[in-house]
């Protein structure tokens, strides 16, 4: 990311309201995530629910519509990936660490509710991208999120931690997969 130079400043403090508005106008024609934030700050009916709901339908789409073919696994490791994106996207967009955990919750919930068969699968790249969420979550909740909302959370990712352990896969995984959400006291 480029910082801007001071020069820069003072040569957008000279342009008239009119070329200002051209320039943003430009920008945002040309990079959908600048959009994104700039309507998520300056739109009254653009709020952190709205942009919840807008990528919890994308990811639904990703997982329900680019899923299909002979190689189910690898479409589904695809759909995990940019699900990762989208929630990175709007947190972004939102600047709300919440908002990418419920999204990647949301992910999870998708996941276990529609695809556990395939982490029987000779392939192992969905198990081990699936394994790999729910322990950045155990890492991500205590790190960005106040003690009082670490409840919330606690059940359902320790329901989906005891799942991803009762496979025969998760001894083979390169990486310690937590049991529970550790929550300190």
């Amino acid at each position: 990311m480029p910082v801007p130079s001071s020069d820069f400043k003072k040569a957008l403090a000279r342009l008239s309201e009119k070329e200002k508005e051209a320039l943003v106008l430009r920008a945002v024609r040309r990079d959908a995530e600048l959009y994104d934030t700039f309507a998520f700050e300056l739109l009254p009916d653009s709020t952190v629910e709205s942009v919840y709901e807008a990528s919890a339908d994308r990811i639904h789409e990703l997982f329900n519509v680019a899923v299909t073919g002979r190689l189910l696994n690898r479409s589904l490791v695809k759909a995990l990936r940019a699900a990762l994106q989208e929630a990175a996207r709007a947190r972004r967009v939102t600047k709300s660490k919440q908002l990418e955990i419920d999204l990647n919750m949301y992910t999870l919930r998708l996941i276990f509710e529609h695809y556990t068969g395939q982490f029987d699968s000779v392939y192992q790249g969905f198990y081990v991208g699936t394994a790999r969420l729910a322990t950045r979550l155990t890492q991500l909740i205590p790190k960005n999120l106040h003690e009082d909302l670490w409840l919330e959370y606690k059940s359902e990712l320790d329901g989906f931690l005891t799942q991803l352990h009762g496979r025969s896969k998760s001894r083979e995984l390169k990486f310690e997969l937590p049991r529970a959400l550790v929550i300190s006291e």
